[in-house]
C-alpha cells in the first residue's frame, strides 16, 4: 500500500486517543511516526515517503466530538490496491469498497478507531500505467 497524496489532515483528539490512533495509522495505513515541530500540546506527525500527512494533535482535555467531530472522513490517494487489500485483511480491520461506475475509480473504506471514515482512492487506470512501466 502507498498512500500518494494529501497535503495533511489534522486530528484533534485527547492524549489518551493518540496511543490508538498511532497503532491504526501506522499498522493499517502503513505510515511511518517521523519528525513534529515543537507545540504546546502533545501529538505525532504520520509520513508517507516522507511527507507528514496526517497529523494528531492532541488539543482535548478529553474527547468532546461526535464519532467523527464534524468530520464526514478523509481521502487519501493511493496507490496499491490488491497490497492494500492484503494489508486490511491481515490487520483484521473491517472495510467496504465502492467502485464509482463509469471512472476508474475505486475506493476503500475503512474506519479509524475514534469512528473516522478515512477513503483510500485508487485511480486503476494509474494502477494498470504503473503495472506496464514496472512489467
Amino acid at each position: 500500500m502507498l498512500i500518494a497524496g494529501l497535503n495533511h489532515y489534522t486530528i484533534r483528539c485527547s492524549p489518551s486517543d493518540l496511543p490508538e490512533l498511532v497503532e491504526f495509522y501506522t499498522q493499517v495505513l502503513n505510515l511511518t511516526v517521523g519528525e513534529r515541530p515543537s507545540m504546546p500540546r502533545p501529538g505525532f506527525w504520520l509520513y508517507s515517503e516522507g511527507h507528514p500527512i496526517v497529523h494528531l494533535y492532541a488539543k482535548l482535555d478529553r474527547r468532546e466530538w461526535g464519532p467523527t467531530g464534524g468530520v464526514d472522513h478523509i481521502s487519501f490517494a493511493t496507490r496499491g490496491l490488491e497490497e492494500s487489500r492484503a494489508r486490511l485483511r491481515r490487520t483484521g480491520r473491517p472495510f467496504e469498497e465502492l467502485p464509482l461506475p463509469g471512472t476508474p475509480i475505486h475506493q476503500i473504506f475503512v474506519r479509524d478507531p475514534t469512528g473516522l471514515t478515512v477513503e483510500l482512492t485508487f485511480d486503476l487506470d494509474q494502477e494498470h500505467n504503473q503495472d506496464k512501466t514496472n512489467g
